[in-house]
């Protein structure tokens, strides 16, 4: 449990007792002892999972584990929250750039198999450093589908993101072409959600787009859900205040087969990529082992980026904006179920 929560409550209780009030004095000690210690006692599901956290910590426990400064349960007076925190430049996996504090699911299947996975969430910060011509700046992975086998790619990634001085950031999900054949380049197609879309960069590297009207704020509640059903992926989003958006993808037959198929967007954006332009396989990710993630990936680092970093001091990157927090107070996972005609 963090301090900054239960302390106050103590002393709260001590004065009440000094005074006299005992029965609200009792009021309070109850509310103590209701606080969640644990990740796990806030969203019991974590026996699911592993998770690596932005300084390389790993674990493959969860049920009574937690980090300080990674990941932990902060309550904001109302609600208990499992907080996911990574700073700009720490421990990374072997395949990325970028740190995180992320859960990865133990249990591994197929698209034809499926699962499900929801949250509610708020992001509480971004990386406030970066180039704005860069598509992954100011922006952090909340939910993942990744492969666990060909070119071990991302057929879903949904993110947050914010430019600096705005008050709106998008939120978006990105598909990967599942490429065929050696070309392992990576080529992502991004879909809106609210806000814009992940090939909407600023015109210089600190010149940003127009702030969107539709977009969410930090500290902002929203929800998805991610539900494979049958080798098709149908996602939902909601938010009071904003339309609820649903989308359907398939995973087992491709859209992107042929060059005259590659969307504009994907040309653009990968358009200095050697390998840009790669055409995906006819069946996509049929058969292709997959596994959810959810937590906070921070898609900022020194290198691609180009980040602030404060050389890897992560006290210092906390101190001075070089990180990314997101607080889940809600997330299920499960078996696909069929999805509402």
């Amino acid at each position: 449990m963090k301090s900054s929560y239960l302390k106050p409550l103590l002393l709260t209780s001590l004065f009440l007792m000094i005074f006299g009030c005992k029965e609200k004095a009792k009021q309070v000690q109850k509310e103590i002892v209701k606080t969640k210690e644990y990740p796990h006692d806030v969203i019991p599901f974590m026996e699911n999972w592993k998770i690596l956290c932005g300084d390389g910590t790993r674990s493959e426990d969860l049920v009574e584990f937690s980090k300080e400064d990674f990941f932990y349960v902060e309550n904001d007076g109302l609600t208990d929250w499992v907080v996911y925190k990574t700073p700009n430049a720490g421990i990374t996996s072997r395949t990325s750039s970028n740190t995180r504090t992320e859960l990865g699911q133990k249990e591994h299947w197929i698209p034809e198999i499926g699962g499900k996975l929801a949250g509610t969430l708020k992001v509480m910060h971004v990386s406030t450093t970066g180039d704005a011509t860069k598509a992954s700046s100011f922006s952090t992975v909340i939910g993942q589908i990744h492969s666990d086998e060909g070119h071990e790619n991302e057929p879903l990634k949904i993110y947050y993101k914010k430019f600096p001085d705005h008050e709106k950031g998008s939120i978006f999900w990105n598909y990967e072409i599942n490429t065929e054949g050696d070309n392992i380049g990576r080529f992502d197609y991004s879909t809106a959600v609210w806000g814009y879309n992940f090939s909407d960069v600023g015109a210089s590297a600190n010149e940003y787009p127009e702030e969107p009207e539709n977009g969410i704020a930090l500290g902002e509640e929203f929800s998805y859900e991610v539900n494979v059903y049958k080798g098709i992926m149908y996602l939902t989003f909601t938010s009071e205040g904003h339309e609820t958006k649903h989308f359907m993808k398939s995973l087992i037959k491709s859209e992107f087969s042929t060059r005259e198929n590659i969307p504009e967007q994907v040309l653009k954006v990968y358009a200095n990529r050697e390998k840009g332009g790669g055409v995906e396989r006819d069946t996509a990710y049929a058969g292709e082992i997959q596994y959810f993630k959810q937590g906070c990936y921070n898609q900022a680092n020194a290198k691609s980026t180009n980040s602030e970093v404060y050389g890897g001091d992560i006290t210092k990157q906390y101190a001075n904006g070089s990180y990314a927090e997101v607080w889940f107070k809600e997330a299920t996972l499960g078996a696909a179920t069929q999805p509402n005609k």
